[in-house]
């Protein structure tokens, strides 16, 4: 076998790499290079576990970032236990070829209770008296403690919420170099979601000089991790799970279906909540793809019809029709909407923001029944941020309660998304290895990168699709 890692550079695309890229530049310049062509629905989840798997959505079940649970009557995101995913894993092929191979897998999700030998995952602690604390999760479970020993606590707040930084990437490549420096896996699956942020933030624009200063530090977090691996003797992909495209028209998906008699709430304290069991129709928004369900299937034509004449959803799928990206899966809304190019989802049900939950206003990517990327601002009408913020971080070192309510509630602020085939193939995702024993071709399917992995492992092909690397 032939060691080898993966780096997936969240958001990397083709028209990204270039001055502000130096080293991604040159490296990739001698590289063999694919493009992926784009998943419905191209996130995080569902695509990672087709990339691992080799299989659709339809098959390992990973239809979004999270779904609603009918058994539970709940939506649920953001998940963790591997055993969601309902397909063999890159792990489990490799090691029933080769029972010596090992596998690190850093912060590529589903990273709990799985057959991967070395993993990290981010995982906060919630103590009994309702505070969240930054931490990890890994197995062995004393890796943990080698990795924060070397680094300090895992950076949650430099992860997700206003305060993301390359500091939380960085962290994960050198608990990366930490960890093939104790065990020596063959393969180690990386991610670095630093390009996220600011993309969906601010959009693609290059001239932005936020933008220019995130892909210089991403470049050099993969030119230290590229360099220290080669070094090693590893075959290295470098890889993205989708392109971030511009937006500007929040699509308030749920507040359509309120509006028409759809959405039931709750009102408590004075917000409102949503109400899945009771709602006859609701949407579970993530990015620019909602999973519709629907309660009574005598509603399914006329809630199809209602969403087609929305402005900014282009697709609403029922049925077979979803496998049009190959997501008929039990775990998929009855209907499945797709977003124009210009447009996005949020999860927003309520109709006055003073009756918005108490986690609106929260990063609380667990209570909102739908993907939130306002959650990386900071109300900008809030005077005197900075102190209040201060002064809710000093109650809570006392021991006090706190809210740290500064989330805004305005989705125009957000100017990039993915989800649905961006129209411009230079905004697809990319695939790039110098060790292709053959060319790549110019196109590959999301379903096909599981091949490049064995390949460069020097391991036999698990699915149809002739990918020589």
């Amino acid at each position: 076998m032939q060691k080898t890692v993966v780096i997936d550079v969240v958001g990397l695309t083709r028209s990204l790499i270039g001055k502000n890229t130096p080293f991604l530049a040159k490296w990739t310049a001698d590289a063999q290079a694919s493009l992926i062509e784009p998943m419905v629905p191209g996130l995080t989840c569902a695509t990672q576990s087709t990339y691992i798997t080799g299989k659709w959505p339809k098959e390992h079940g990973i239809v979004a970032n999270g779904w609603y649970f009918r058994d539970e009557d709940e939506v649920k995101l953001w998940r963790q236990s591997n055993k969601l995913v309902q397909a063999p894993k890159v792990w489990d092929i490799a090691k029933a070829q080769n029972p010596n191979f090992t596998v690190a897998n850093m912060g590529w999700w589903y990273n709990m209770n799985t057959a991967a030998d070395y993993t990290l995952t981010p995982r906060p602690q919630y103590l009994a008296d309702g505070r969240k604390l930054p931490d990890c999760y890994t197995q062995p479970a004393d890796l943990r403690d080698k990795l924060q020993a070397q680094l300090g606590t895992f950076p949650l707040f430099n992860y997700w919420g206003p305060k993301t930084s390359i500091v939380s990437s960085k962290w994960i490549a050198d608990a990366s170099k930490i960890t093939d420096n104790l065990y020596n896996p063959t393969l180690t699956l990386i991610y670095l979601p630093h390009l996220d942020y600011n993309l969906q933030r601010l959009g693609p624009d290059q001239n932005a000089p936020r933008l220019a200063q995130d892909l210089q530090e991403i470049d050099a977090v993969c030119a230290d991790l590229i360099q220290f691996y080669e070094e090693r003797g590893a075959h290295v992909i470098v890889l993205s799970e989708y392109g971030i495209t511009s937006v500007n028209n929040p699509v308030h998906i749920n507040r359509v279906l309120r509006e028409h008699g759809y959405i039931a709430v709750r009102e408590e304290r004075g917000t409102e909540l949503l109400d899945t069991a009771m709602s006859k129709a609701f949407a579970v928004a993530d990015h620019q793809v909602a999973h519709v369900y629907v309660q009574n299937p005598a509603n399914i034509a006329k809630v199809k019809k209602l969403l087609q004449q929305v402005p900014g959803i282009a697709e609403v799928l029922e049925g077979d029709e979803r496998n049009k990206y190959h997501l008929a899966h039990e775990r998929c809304g009855e209907l499945m909407a797709v977003a124009d190019q210009n447009s996005w989802f949020t999860y927003y049900f309520w109709l006055n923001d003073k009756k918005a939950p108490d986690y609106a206003r929260m990063v609380d990517i667990h209570k909102k029944p739908g993907y939130d990327p306002v959650e990386m601002f900071a109300d900008p009408n809030i005077k005197f941020l900075m102190p209040l913020v201060a002064g809710k971080v000093l109650k809570k070192k006392l021991g006090f309660r706190m809210v740290m309510d500064i989330i805004p509630l305005d989705a125009t602020l957000i100017k990039g998304s993915h989800g649905r085939i961006p129209d411009d193939k230079n905004e697809w995702p990319v695939l790039f290895t110098k060790n292709a024993s053959q060319p790549l071709p110019a196109t590959i399917a999301a379903t096909d990168v599981i091949n490049v992995m064995l390949s460069q492992l020097n391991l036999k092909p698990t699915t149809s699709a002739e990918v020589t690397a």
